[in-house]
């Protein structure tokens, strides 16, 4: 044996007792870890949540709520949130393998909401501004009657308030439980986005993961300026259903957040730690000039 050969062994030997260690200490202490979904890497949560849930070693961005988006994003202390007492009902006594009032009733027990976005005035590096926040947690981001009826109240007090609109967005598309009543949410939505338009107000769409369905076929992408998370899944139909239906593989990269730049349907994509500072930026460009 080389000398070489004895390093190199030691080395190798030296890796594998540290990642016995690694899995010891994640077995002896399992709440305190998580494994990255992207990478495998084994990750301390208090060290994820610091670095605003992104994987430190592979850049991973993990799938956060809109409370935690809340925190990250906006100004310390400036969001107030606005039409947080419209709650779903069940029109239709909907009931699958379950009634719609027990998913609606776990939901809220899940994430302590009341619908599936968040909408209110906050600022962004001192601009201010309305938004609504979709939460995919609850019932995964789904488009019912209450999302439509908020994201609509909250374009109409920016039109009363002369603010730009950010909707950050992150849904499976419409809620079926509510069958045609949530589709009507995607022209309600939409006509509400154009009468903002009308206003010649700021309109900026973040599509987060994932953005799918009736939202991205609605409010979700008819921005004045898109800009996508890095890494979120972006379309309307789910990847399989196309495969299927086309009966051709798809790009590995298909739906990305980077593909869709890649053919002009996004205008940015940018990281988490970025967004303050590119949305900040965004909205100082297009403040109204006061003429004296």
């Amino acid at each position: 044996m080389t000398i070489q050969d004895w390093f190199e062994k030691r080395k190798e030997a030296q890796i594998q007792r540290r990642a016995l260690e690694a899995k010891a200490e994640v077995e002896k202490n399992p709440d305190l870890w998580t494994k990255c979904v992207h990478c495998d890497a084994q990750l301390l949560k208090e060290d994820l949540a610091s670095n605003k849930m992104v994987c430190p070693v592979c850049d991973y961005h993990f799938r956060i709520n809109a409370r935690t988006r809340i925190e990250q994003l906006f100004d310390e202390g400036s969001f107030e949130e606005l039409f947080a007492d419209i709650k779903p009902t069940d029109p239709l006594d909907f009931v699958d393998t379950e009634s719609y009032k027990n998913r609606i009733a776990r939901a809220h027990e899940k994430t302590g909401l009341n619908d599936a976005v968040i909408t209110g005035l906050a600022s962004i590096k001192g601009h201010r501004l309305a938004t609504a926040i979709m939460d995919f947690d609850y019932m995964g981001g789904s488009m019912g009657s209450v999302v439509g009826e908020k994201v609509t109240r909250i374009i109409e007090k920016a039109i009363e308030l002369r603010l730009p609109v950010l909707a950050i967005t992150s849904s499976g598309g419409a809620r079926m439980q509510e069958s045609a009543l949530s589709l009507m949410q995607m022209a309600k939505t939409s006509c509400a986005v154009s009468r903002l338009d009308d206003e010649g107000l700021l309109y900026i769409n973040l599509l987060t993961e994932p953005t799918f369905g009736g939202v991205t076929a609605s409010f979700g992408m008819l921005g004045d300026i898109i800009i996508a998370e890095q890494g979120a899944r972006i379309g309307f139909a789910g990847r399989r259903v196309i495969e299927q239906t086309i009966r051709q593989k798809l790009p590995s990269d298909f739906q990305t957040a980077e593909y869709l730049l890649k053919y002009g349907q996004v205008d940015v994509v940018a990281r988490r730690s970025e967004l303050p500072d590119v949305l900040g930026n965004l909205l100082s460009m297009h403040e109204p000039v006061t003429i004296k």
